[in-house]
């Protein structure tokens, strides 16, 4: 139920859009500050979707601090920023609120961190590895948003023997339903590079086969979706890399500040104009 007066589609840009623009945070994660009362627009408190908004007009207030007024922001291209690594382990959501109770990924991390972080990107609860949390909104939006293809990069476990024919349907790519937008029709998605790193039977007679994935767009529980269609069953999924960004030196369940080179490597891969970055907020 429509709680707020941004209902009309003819007002301009829906307001996740704009959020995720002015560097807030990917889309999907706009979306979620919306759901937890924390944005604002002329006042009024927007907590449901769809709303849309006039960025040269409306006065958009996040967590009662001015974002956007009359066309021009002020909360992006801070420099004072905190990059966090996580490994994240099976079980884990990445969100910042779970109404079930479950363990989420800004629980891993020391409360010591000041910065209200947020995950860039997701991994759903059953996949494991490399989670980046920033509360930079412009590195995120872009890191995920498909214009800049940042390449992500995943170790996959599936249930079968796949052939040389299943791998090239799997880069050709299969038509998706996107869930985020029911309004959406099935569109192609494909994976940028698919190679087989080995095959072999388990001990319950079952073929196994390892793969390493490389998407340069993240859709909802994409791999396991495009695996499904061919009719294998994914085991396991782990995120090794997000563009120059590798997962090392963690374990499950640990994590670490990105150094200052991590973070320069990652903003251009993101083609932002680097900036001067606080050492206290990196590794040394």
């Amino acid at each position: 139920m429509i709680s707020h007066t941004f209902s009309d589609s003819s007002r301009g840009t829906r307001i996740q859009k704009v959020l995720a623009e002015a560097g807030v945070a990917s889309r999907r994660h706009c979306e979620v500050l919306i759901q937890e009362g924390r944005v604002r627009v002329n006042g009024q408190l927007i907590t449901n979707l769809p709303a849309w908004v006039d960025p040269k007009l409306d006065s958009i207030h996040i967590d009662g601090v001015l974002l956007r007024q009359g066309g021009r922001t002020w909360a992006s291209n801070n420099p004072n920023k905190t990059y966090l690594m996580v490994h994240k382990p099976k079980g884990v959501i990445c969100s910042t609120a779970e109404p079930e109770g479950r363990r989420l990924i800004t629980d891993l991390v020391d409360r010591s961190v000041p910065a209200r972080i947020y995950p860039v990107g997701r991994l759903d609860a059953d996949s494991t590895g490399l989670v980046l949390l920033t509360d930079d909104g412009e590195l995120s939006n872009r890191l995920t948003h498909p214009r800049y293809q940042v390449s992500k990069q995943y170790l996959v476990s599936v249930k079968g023997k796949l052939g040389q024919e299943e791998l090239a349907r799997l880069r050709r790519g299969l038509f998706l339903t996107d869930r985020s937008h029911s309004d959406s029709g099935p569109r192609r998605t494909g994976m940028q590079r698919v190679q087989i790193m080995g095959q072999k039977t388990d001990r319950s007679r079952f073929d196994r086969t390892t793969l390493t994935i490389e998407l340069r767009e993240g859709r909802n529980r994409e791999i396991r979706r495009l695996l499904a269609r061919l009719g294998f069953r994914t085991r396991k999924l782990k995120r090794t890399a997000i563009g120059p960004l590798k997962l090392k030196g963690l374990a499950p369940g640990q994590w670490r500040h990105l150094t200052t080179l991590e973070v320069r490597q990652l903003k251009k891969v993101a083609k932002i104009s680097d900036q001067k970055i606080d050492p206290s907020k990196v590794a040394r």
